[in-house]
């Protein structure tokens, strides 16, 4: 009963400092969004690559995956300064639309639908006369769910738990996803851990349904089509 009072009292203080729930918000929309955007695109990204021959392929594959070894530091002031041109600064935009495709979600995606889907069913599809981009959607993604899960379950937990872009980003505490919120109220002076304790029991509730959710396909996803170029 004591632990059921502390955590009330603990939450009732989270609530007086910060839009909490208005925070979650936030952090969920622009991890939903920003998750579905990266499997549509990385999916279509890594279909092409996987099954289309054209000129250059090889090339713009390396140089796509060459952008893994430039530091994501590197891209913070570029970033900033293109969504403050764009108009899109302290908005959920600037946060979910610059990973729309990353090379990561791209290489695995291709890996995946190289190994799972054979050109003889996309082949069967054409003389069904199936259009290129109804084959993607009708029998690829179908046939991807193992890897679409694996990469949705990590696209989410790093948008749920991004703190430097969102902090460089965000400037209004309306605004402001769940990490910077909670750090906000972490002052120099004072601390209240409690109420800080209470937001994080809280916020790790949505990530571990995720995964509850999408532990099979995670698992399948990483342990199929990994050796396959």
């Amino acid at each position: 009963m004591w632990f059921g009072d502390s955590f009330m009292q603990n939450y009732g203080s989270l609530l007086a400092q910060i839009p909490f729930w208005r925070n979650m918000w936030n952090s969920v929309y622009i991890a939903l969004v920003g998750t579905s955007v990266s499997l549509f695109f990385c999916a279509l990204g890594g279909f092409a690559f996987a099954m289309y021959r054209f000129r250059g392929r090889e090339a713009l594959f390396r140089a796509m995956l060459g952008t893994v070894m430039v530091p994501g530091w590197v891209m913070i002031i570029p970033t900033f300064i293109l969504m403050k041109r764009l108009g899109w600064y302290n908005t959920p935009r600037a946060l979910w639309v610059p990973g729309l495709a990353n090379a990561m979600g791209i290489f695995m995606m291709r890996q995946y639908i190289a190994s799972a889907v054979p050109p003889e069913l996309m082949d069967s599809a054409r003389i069904d006369g199936c259009g290129e981009f109804g084959i993607f959607w009708r029998i690829v993604i179908p046939l991807i769910r193992p890897a679409l899960g694996a990469h949705g379950l990590m696209s989410f937990t790093a948008q749920w738990n991004a703190f430097v872009m969102p902090l460089v980003m965000l400037h209004d505490r309306s605004t402001y996803t769940l990490p910077v919120a909670l750090r906000s109220m972490q002052g120099i002076a004072s601390v209240d851990y409690g109420a800080v304790m209470a937001g994080s029991v809280i916020s790790t509730l949505p990530v571990a349904i995720v995964f509850a959710a999408m532990s099979k396909q995670f698992i399948a996803g990483l342990t199929r089509g990994a050796t396959k170029g």
